[in-house]
């Protein structure tokens, strides 16, 4: 049985973890709060810039823009990897990096070439360890500050590889903010630029095109304005969705951590109250004794 110093030292541990991970909460929720927000401002400029996107695209059709052009023959895939620079997030890079692996895998089985551009250490050191190519790596970025610059930079080098025919096709994964306990981990295609359904469309597909503006300059050579600032987006929405749902992570993380704590230490303050009891019963046996010695 544990001696009363060392119950009394472990319980003295937990509870300076317990302020640590309390404090790490409390600055996770700041700054859930304001990455949230962003991300909530920036979620309707997105949708509506790729329904407008949409409008245009099939107004010009599909051969006006060498990104929405398939490939014949796929080669190379690039996958775009969003994790986070630090841990003690729970599953949060675990469930993002396994996404990765099975998108990889599944291109693997292919026969495909497989490379990656690298948002964040987690992924960065996952694929170092793996001896997986790596094109690009952008650290600090999740879960920090950033500004449209970064996703404009990283997009642009996707796309001059791409029209190089460096990467036949790119992917990004990320995790997608559903709610505070819902990261869910998803897998998007930025390269070719997929067909991107509108609201009328959806409705009812059968119905023609009925033009709402007058496009001017010609709708080809809008798209070739438009699209590459697509790509910039669809990555810069990836970037505030995943760290938004960093810090939503941590958060829940270091809650279910501060509780453990609280756990232990009643855990062991109930064990420093029976050895301190098994210690005042030993000692009140051995002056019984030495009474009854003394008697006798």
């Amino acid at each position: 049985m544990a001696t009363l110093k060392e119950v009394q030292s472990k319980i003295v541990s937990v509870k300076k973890t317990k302020q640590i991970t309390k404090a790490m909460n409390m600055v996770a929720t700041s700054r859930l709060r304001g990455a949230q927000t962003t991300m909530e401002a920036f979620r309707p400029y997105a949708e509506k810039f790729a329904e407008v996107l949409g409008n245009i695209a099939d107004k010009a059709g599909e051969d006006a823009s060498p990104l929405l052009s398939p490939r014949d023959e796929v080669n190379r895939v690039h996958i775009v990897l969003l994790t986070s620079d630090r841990g003690l997030c729970g599953g949060f890079n675990v469930h993002l990096i396994e996404k990765a692996e099975s998108l990889m895998n599944e291109k693997l089985s292919q026969e495909l070439d497989v490379s990656f551009t690298n948002f964040g250490k987690k992924g960065r050191d996952w694929c170092r360890k793996n001896q997986f190519q790596i094109a690009s790596e952008y650290l600090g970025v999740v879960g920090g500050k950033f500004g449209f610059n970064i996703a404009s930079s990283a997009g642009q080098e996707l796309i001059d590889n791409f029209l190089n025919g460096n990467y036949d096709e790119v992917y990004v994964v990320f995790a997608n903010f559903q709610g505070m306990a819902n990261q869910p981990p998803v897998v998007k295609q930025l390269l070719p630029i997929p067909v991107i359904a509108t609201s009328d469309t959806q409705e009812n597909e059968d119905v023609s095109y009925m033009a709402e503006h007058i496009i001017e300059p010609s709708p080809d050579e809008l798209l070739n304005e438009m699209l590459p600032k697509n790509i910039f987006i669809q990555i810069y929405n990836a970037l505030l969705e995943t760290s938004t749902s960093e810090h939503a992570a941590r958060m829940k993380a270091m809650e279910n951590a501060t509780k453990a704590c609280d756990d232990m230490i009643e855990n062991l303050t109930l064990a420093y109250n029976k050895a301190r009891q098994a210690s005042i019963t030993m000692e009140l046996m051995d002056i019984v004794g030495g009474a009854e010695a003394l008697k006798g």
